[in-house]
């Protein structure tokens, strides 16, 4: 008789509230935040009564244009800001609270990352990550292994000598990761980390990113205007414009179902789907229907389907569809994107087919018919 393993025992209730309450009590929780500047132009509010909750174990991202408070709350996070009300809780530590000493503390277990990478361009790339260990008990030889381990950890064992000169924008920011990294963090902070990178170097530090969040257990807060940051390594996400939170939720929602007009418009930024309104408004010929013939946009709006549906209504309704644009991306082991098609065939049958994928959650706009 087969034994079943353990891993495959369902978990209890009670086991998942229990996970759950530790993730949280682990994790940051900013409540009622409120941050002001005085500056020339008078009281500037950087941040107004912001209410995050990051659980441990979470990769969190931070989203917004310039200037939308981004910087100011992730320094409030680490404790490199004051505030003016308002609770962030780092780890069950409140910062606002802590002397210089526990705040100091606390800071060893928090990591940063910067988009200038901030290295010391005299120093190698060892030397710069030992720079994170110099008041550590640790004996030199203590700090060298470790270092040794950290580069190789990040891919740059060999670039130990390397001096930020002769390093790619990618392998400094790995330097400045493993830098982070020094302390053995439980919690890592992205500000525009891959701002200034290219996107096949951006690809790779999200990845890398992963990994160690992945191997480490790391708790990861990604600061970032870039939604394309989001979609490929976050699993929450908040949306942050003027200083104040307009938008949070799984990563997946936000995508499938963005609410307000400047989500969208990030959303957009990742899918190629809106070029069917340029079609439209230049009456191109790629979308010119002949009678009886149906325009529609299809989306994704729930992690539920995962169905080949384009060739399932075509056999079943007995209609042919022509993809006219396509999208389709994978966040959470779930499709999401969507079709443009124009469906041709019986209108009874083209009206089932479409009553058909809304009855499936799938997300139905006839843009021309």
């Amino acid at each position: 008789m087969n034994q079943q393993s353990p891993a495959a025992v369902p978990e209890t209730a009670a086991a998942q509230d229990a996970r759950h309450e530790s993730a949280r009590a682990n994790g940051i929780h900013i409540a009622g935040l409120t941050k002001t500047y005085i500056g020339d132009e008078g009281r500037k509010v950087a941040l107004h009564d912001v209410d995050i909750d990051i659980a441990e174990g979470d990769v969190y991202g931070v989203i917004g244009l310039s200037g939308a408070g981004k910087s100011t709350l992730v320094r409030c996070i680490n404790g490199l800001e004051s505030y003016d009300k308002g609770s962030v809780t780092v780890r069950g530590h409140e910062v606002g609270d802590l002397s210089k000493k526990q705040l100091r503390d606390l800071r060893r277990g928090i990591g940063m990352i910067f988009q200038s990478f901030n290295l010391m361009p005299s120093r190698t790339a060892a030397g710069n990550v030992e720079l994170a260990l110099l008041d550590s008990d640790l004996t030199a030889a203590q700090r060298a292994t470790r270092v040794s381990r950290l580069l190789d950890l990040v891919g740059l064992k060999d670039k130990a000598d390397s001096y930020p000169s002769e390093l790619s924008g990618g392998q400094k920011q790995r330097v400045a990761i493993a830098r982070a990294l020094a302390n053995n963090p439980k919690v890592l902070l992205s500000d525009e980390a891959t701002s200034a990178l290219d996107p096949s170097t951006t690809k790779s530090i999200l990845k890398l990113l992963r990994r160690l969040h992945d191997d480490l257990g790391l708790t990861i807060v990604i600061i970032t205007h870039q939604m394309s940051v989001i979609k490929q390594i976050c699993n929450r996400v908040a949306v942050i414009d003027h200083g104040t939170i307009t938008e949070e939720g799984r990563t997946f929602d936000v995508f499938a179902n963005p609410r307000t007009p400047l989500t969208q418009a990030f959303v957009a930024t990742t899918s190629s789907l809106g070029k069917i309104d340029d079609l439209i408004a230049d009456k191109s010929p790629l979308i010119a229907l002949h009678p009886g013939q149906v325009l529609l946009r299809m989306r994704y709006i729930s992690q539920e389907v995962s169905e080949a549906l384009v060739s399932h209504i075509s056999r079943t309704f007995g209609i042919d569809a022509n993809i006219i644009v396509g999208d389709i991306d994978v966040i959470d082991d779930a499709p999401l994107g969507g079709l443009v098609v124009i469906l041709d065939g019986a209108a009874d049958r083209i009206e089932a087919a479409i009553d058909y994928l809304r009855n499936r959650n799938i997300g139905i706009e006839v843009l021309t018919a």
